[in-house]
């Protein structure tokens, strides 16, 4: 129980907190504006002023910052990319995934991958990339049980996830594997080259279990730009290893290289102040535009529709 004054403040705060982080989640957005929210004007819950009292000025910047993000939340979905004027297609099939959704089975997916998977820079778990995937494909395929487990692993370069390719990825028995990669390699001057062999060694690994894999190359952001001849080779490696291995491809550096050359949106719209990470909203609409291929995909194969080649493409609508 609250007994004192501002016990009381702070369990109703705690209240109000929670219900605007379940409603913005329920809206299919979060608390984005959570991240750089600051109260001009404290006011205490009642909404009167709270003079100088250092706890009320305290709890009144809390709950500002809550009715802020509130206020923002509900948009985060309808800005510019997410409603693209092109269309990630991704003509791949996901047998695996379908099969078991037809059948009524559970389907679990990983997302392998490093710190842009376990989605550094997001403002709550709610926002990492393979919570809103999840999110996305349980509202899709609302009588089914979707489970996307995230590895990703902050700093890692191909060869540490190859390492741990059975231990995180093959021994969960997944139906589905998003590896993202190629980022650190190029930011540390890693081999570039040589990334092509480990990957594809780790493909051959994942086919063998017959698990549906989807390749995801760098983000387009400041630190990769930086580096341009260098994440090109990276972006085109990963894309000839994607049809040459006959498995899935999502051209993140090319959507969100859309994001700011043709959409005109400064990388301050999705990317956080270390110019290699995205925010909330980056990482929603990056999870957004992947489970639309993901489920694209899936429904063609469950309505008997034969893919067209291995690969995803990028294409005006």
């Amino acid at each position: 129980m609250c007994a004192a004054v501002l016990t009381r403040r702070l369990c109703d705060l705690r209240t109000v907190v929670a219900a605007a982080l379940v409603a913005s989640v329920m809206a299919g957005a979060g608390p984005a504006a959570a991240q750089s929210a600051n109260a001009a004007t404290p006011t205490d819950v009642s909404g009167e002023s709270t003079g100088q009292n250092p706890s009320h000025v305290a709890a009144a910047k809390a709950l500002d910052a809550v009715r802020s993000a509130a206020q923002s939340a509900g948009g985060v979905f309808k800005r510019v990319p997410c409603a693209s004027s092109r269309k990630v297609k991704f003509e791949v099939s996901l047998p695996h995934v379908a099969r078991r959704l037809a059948a009524g089975l559970p389907v679990t997916i990983v997302a392998l991958g490093s710190s842009s998977t376990a989605s550094y820079g997001a403002s709550t778990p709610a926002f990492q990339y393979p919570n809103r995937l999840a999110d996305q494909l349980r509202r899709h395929y609302r009588n089914a049980d979707i489970t996307v487990v995230n590895q990703g692993v902050g700093g890692e370069d191909t060869p540490e996830m190859v390492k741990r390719l059975k231990s995180s990825v093959i021994d969960l028995k997944p139906d589905l594997v998003i590896w993202q990669l190629g980022t650190n390699t190029v930011v540390k001057g890693g081999d570039i080259e040589g990334t092509r062999d480990l990957l594809e060694d780790g493909i051959r690994k994942l086919q063998a279990t017959g698990v549906d894999i989807v390749l995801v190359d760098p983000q387009y952001v400041p630190a990769t730009t930086a580096k341009e001849a260098e994440t090109n080779r990276m972006v085109s490696l990963i894309s000839r290893a994607a049809r040459a291995m006959k498995v899935g491809l999502f051209p993140r550096f090319e959507v969100m290289k859309e994001w700011h050359n043709d959409q005109r949106l400064p990388f301050d719209d999705f990317v956080i102040n270390d110019g290699l990470h995205m925010n909330d909203w980056g990482y929603a609409c990056f999870a957004q535009l992947l489970g639309d291929c993901i489920i694209q995909s899936v429904d063609q194969v469950k309505a008997g529709i034969e893919a067209e080649p291995n690969i995803l493409t990028f294409r005006p609508l």
